[in-house]
């Protein structure tokens, strides 16, 4: 049964993504759309399960690495001062707003705060394609908003952290959770270094098949095992593998057949299972708090990042453009809310509705980007 429906997600999402290319949307909101239709939600002709769950872990994980082996370091290096204020502004216009908003739902302080830090994660995930279909991903713009992906999701566990340990979250320490993710960027980058190179110059020349892919592959895996241990998002880790490959010889070779194994079956995977795993039982009875939520979500990310952009010297299209970048909350917001439902944080029906809005402000980022990159493209035509 799960190759007949891996079969039907490849060929649906493909042929959705098309469709939404033709009509002016980048192709992966046709592939999320198509998870949703496919999904139990409507037609449920596939259900979420934990072989798919995996296929869509790697689709991800391999999305990022091909994002990293793209990055222009030493443009990722000149954007080190712009992604820290987008990644900061993009943190706190969310998480004040946010906990105003949970004060006049009446939630408790605590709760409210929780509320203002899901509402500051981000994921890039789903911004990385749409930057890539819009030849935005090697611009300055681009690793902008890749920059500032990393430095919201350190510093939005380590604020979640620090809530948590008011409520007795299980084992979460402040200070082992700031030293394990140090100690992650430091020795990854000593690796990236130091060490990835020599182990890809000798473990390619072994007399098998595909070595170069596979050691490229290896490597990948366990810089994304190693974030995800030290509580950083596995993407980063996998972002950073990348980055550390691209500067060896090998950056082009390993692009090329990365590229066709994870878009040809994983990276599909992951866009529509966003939608099959999508739940909208009951979703009229919180009607009210998830439009509400929405709202306040696309728009302090929106408005926080943006600003934060404006402010780094960015154009008001570019500007615009990177705030809409920064609304998808993907993954990382359902770890944060999955964490806070545990810790009774928020409540069974917060925590659905918090679901909901991580599908919709992953929906509109896409066409929102593509809306606002191509008016700076327009702008830029029209003065030259």
């Amino acid at each position: 049964m799960f190759i007949l429906q891996l079969a039907l997600i490849i060929f649906a999402a493909k042929l959705a993504g098309s469709l939404s290319i033709k009509f002016g949307q980048p192709s992966v909101l046709g592939e999320i759309i198509v998870g949703i239709l496919l999904g139990p939600s409507v037609f449920g002709l596939i259900s979420a399960s934990d072989t798919l769950s995996t296929f869509s872990i790697i689709g991800v994980i391999l999305l990022m690495f091909i994002a990293g082996l793209e990055t222009d370091l030493d443009e990722f290096k000149r954007s080190g001062k712009s992604s820290t204020i987008v990644g900061f502004s993009g943190i706190i216009v969310p998480l004040f707003l946010g906990y105003l908003a949970g004060a006049i739902m009446d939630l408790t302080n605590l709760q409210s705060w929780f509320l203002g830090v899901m509402l500051s994660a981000t994921s890039v995930s789903i911004s990385v394609q749409t930057l890539k279909e819009l030849n935005q991903l090697k611009t300055p713009e681009g690793t902008t908003i890749l920059g500032a992906a990393v430095i919201d999701d350190v510093v939005v566990m380590i604020i979640l952290a620090f809530l948590m340990s008011f409520v007795g979250g299980g084992d979460i320490s402040l200070t082992t959770l700031v030293i394990k993710k140090v100690l992650f960027f430091a020795v990854a980058i000593v690796i990236a270094w130091k060490v990835v190179p020599w182990v890809m110059n000798h473990f390619t020349k072994l007399p098998v098949s595909e070595t170069v892919i596979s050691t490229a592959l290896f490597i990948c895996f366990v810089y994304s095992f190693a974030a995800e241990y030290t509580g950083v998002a596995n993407i980063i880790g996998a972002y950073i593998a990348g980055i550390a490959i691209s500067l060896t010889k090998f950056k082009h070779e390993v692009f090329e057949k990365v590229e066709t194994i994870s878009y040809s079956i994983f990276v599909p995977v992951f866009f529509a299972y966003i939608g099959i795993s999508a739940e909208f039982t009951g979703i009229l009875d919180h009607l009210g708090t998830i439009i509400l939520l929405s709202v306040l979500a696309i728009l302090t990310k929106f408005v926080g990042a943006g600003l934060g952009a404006k402010l780094s010297g960015f154009g008001w299209n570019s500007s615009m453009g990177i705030g809409s970048a920064m609304v998808s909350r993907g993954e990382v917001a359902l770890i944060v809310a999955t964490m806070g439902l545990s810790a009774n944080l928020i409540t069974q029906d917060l925590y659905a509705s918090s679901i909901a809005v991580v599908i919709i402000t992953t929906v509109v980022t896409p066409p929102m980007m593509k809306w606002f990159f191509q008016s700076k493209n327009q702008t830029q035509l029209v003065r030259n």
